[in-house]
């Protein structure tokens, strides 16, 4: 899975930080960030890329496909 995010789109409301800790981050412009993907399930990127109520988040497969929003 490949997390992407639209940094014009964020505004760093930070729900995603709430949900998964330590994957999402606010940088120093209060935008998100995504590391560390790989140490939580694609459930928990999946609920917390739906907690943006601005569809900031965009999630792709393996493939490229996208599969979120």
């Amino acid at each position: 899975m490949k997390v992407i995010i639209d940094r014009d789109l964020c505004e760093g409301i930070g729900n995603c930080v709430a949900i998964a800790p330590g994957v999402f981050n606010l940088d120093k412009q209060n935008k998100a960030v995504a590391t560390n993907i790989e140490s939580v399930s694609h459930e928990k990127i999946m609920e917390a890329a739906e907690s943006c109520p601005l569809d900031a988040i965009i999630l792709q497969d393996d493939q490229g496909e996208q599969i979120y929003p």
